[in-house]
């Protein structure tokens, strides 16, 4: 047994369509996801010892050119790629950097910056590291015009349905229930429920799965930093603290080429391996599980994954399904971030992003989607090829006082007048933010309503590195500033009084009120105005 191993910090940007946000080059996307979780753990990147970056289409180095984006401190950085588990075997390369003493503070970044349409192979002149698969895939079931990894994940769920009698309407189910999950995830790229109907109507891919019970290629990243026990209670993060109990990679197995089965070509036995060896290390059953973030590509394989993590017995899970023990008010809340499904797959980011979602459950910051009382969360991660990545997850420090959430809003920043405000003081940092950052040393949340009654949040940070500013996310700030947005405006071009303001409640300050006061030192000199 090595180190105890904790998540003290998460970050993740939105998940998006290929191309749809402009200047969302991968190192846009990583400094985001990676100043969120360091904004969220409350320490520098100069804190930051070791670093695991996974992606999975790009060219060699990216990871480093991605962390440049946030320091040059001449730490080892490690490129990560191991198909759609690329995102959780970094994480997992950061556990055992801590575990086995080598560090004792590792960034997990994984970002993905991807083409529309279904996935593609991007080498013709060598072998595929699926050819066996497919080979085998095709004596079972005839190859159909669909793309191969929707064939493989499809023909899994005929198999469960000609062994099990399974039924069309249990994987429409789990699709119904990951969209209407996504609903209250800011973060997810498909934030509409929709109907069974509408399920069951969509655009057949391959029999049994429509379009909307496919995932999306995505534009992304999420990132963690884990850290030791020793780093956690100098840095005073226990109260913030998530253990990870156990982590497995298994990788494929004989019976995925000697069964004759496309369950196993996909990777029942290796998620199953990996969960009996995490379930054993932790010496905790599956009835203890609250939450759980799983590996849904396809809805056959969130179906077939019931079975292989023991969530209940081979055969079982269309019972389960009926039953509502995958959603809220059930046994288990499974991917109430809304899953692969709805949030999106931008490949290497994906595995962080679960680590990300069941961090804010355990701590009790997911808001709309929070599975009450969580205590305990599973994770399940896969790529063809093949990796199954398993972790089990818990509070490390119960008994401090947990953080409080910071609503994460669903809002852009465009709806906002005030967002102008804050792209020049993005501009102040990025000129002089060393000097700023030793001069006032804090973080500022801004909580922002406007004429719609829609809900800002940006955290300016005064206090890590050179500064930043960033719209959503979560961090710990030392001061909150709560006002309406054509106030804020007013506020920061002078022409609003902040005495005025304050009493007449117009401006709301929570925290540290002599930080508030230093607000002066950031602003843009032609907001200047303003005597915050």
């Amino acid at each position: 047994m090595g180190r105890k191993v904790f998540v003290v910090g998460v970050g993740m940007t939105k998940f998006e369509k290929p191309g749809r946000r402009e200047n969302f080059d991968y190192p846009e996307m990583a400094k985001e996801a990676g100043t969120k979780a360091l904004n969220d753990a409350g320490i520098s990147y100069e804190k930051i010892q070791q670093a695991c970056v996974g992606y999975v289409f790009g060219d060699s180095t990216c990871g480093q050119r991605a962390l440049y984006q946030l320091g040059l401190t001449g730490i080892p950085i490690y490129n990560v790629n191991n198909n759609c588990s690329t995102g959780s075997t970094a994480l997992l390369m950061g556990k055992q950097l801590i575990e086995g003493g080598i560090a004792d503070c590792v960034l997990c970044l994984g970002f993905e910056k991807m083409s529309r349409g279904s996935l593609k192979g991007v080498f013709n002149d060598r072998v595929s590291p699926m050819d066996k698969h497919v080979e085998h895939m095709a004596n079972l079931y005839p190859i159909e015009s669909g793309p191969i990894t929707v064939q493989m994940f499809g023909n899994a769920g005929r198999e469960h349905m000609e062994k099990y009698g399974t039924k069309t309407e249990h994987f429409a189910k789990i699709a119904w229930k990951n969209h209407k999950h996504s609903t209250n995830n800011p973060y997810s790229q498909f934030q509409e429920e929709y109907t069974m109907e509408q399920i069951n109507s969509a655009p057949s891919i391959h029999d049994p799965l429509t379009k909307l019970q496919c995932c999306p290629t995505s534009d992304g990243s999420a990132a963690a930093i884990l850290a030791s026990e020793e780093f956690v209670e100098k840095h005073n993060l226990q109260s913030q603290a998530v253990e990870i109990m156990a982590m497995e990679m298994s990788t494929d197995l004989p019976s995925v080429f000697g069964d004759k089965s496309c369950m196993q070509i996909v990777g029942y036995d290796m998620s199953k391996s990996a969960a009996e060896k995490v379930f054993a290390k932790a010496g905790m059953d599956r009835s203890a599980v609250d939450v759980v973030e799983l590996h849904d590509c396809f809805s056959a394989n969130e179906l077939i994954t019931y079975e292989a993590l023991g969530l209940c017995q081979p055969g079982k899970a269309g019972e389960m399904i009926d039953r509502g023990d995958n959603t809220y008010g059930g046994k288990y809340v499974i991917n109430p971030s809304g899953g692969l499904i709805s949030k999106g797959h931008p490949l290497g980011a994906t595995g962080l992003a679960q680590c990300a979602e069941l961090s804010w459950q355990l701590r009790g910051m997911a808001n709309k989607r929070q599975v009450k009382g969580a205590k305990v969360g599973l994770q399940h991660n896969i790529g063809l090829g093949g990796a199954a990545v398993v972790a089990l997850y818990k509070l490390g420090y119960p008994g401090e006082q947990r953080l409080q959430a910071v609503q994460a809003s669903a809002s852009k920043e465009s709806d906002f007048k005030s967002a102008a405000a804050f792209k020049e003081i993005q501009g102040v940092l990025e000129k002089d933010g060393g000097n700023i950052v030793k001069k006032i040393k804090g973080v500022f949340c801004f909580k922002v309503k406007n004429k719609a009654g829609e809900n800002g949040v940006w955290y300016v940070d005064a206090k890590n590195g050179k500064g930043s500013v960033n719209f959503g996310g979560s961090a710990k700030p030392d001061v909150t500033i709560i006002m309406n947005d054509e106030d804020l405006v007013g506020l920061m071009n002078g022409k609003l009084n902040p005495q005025t303001a304050f009493f007449q409640g117009k401006l709301k300050i929570t925290g540290n009120m002599g930080l508030a006061m230093k607000l002066k030192d950031i602003q843009p000199p032609k907001t200047g105005k303003s005597k915050l």
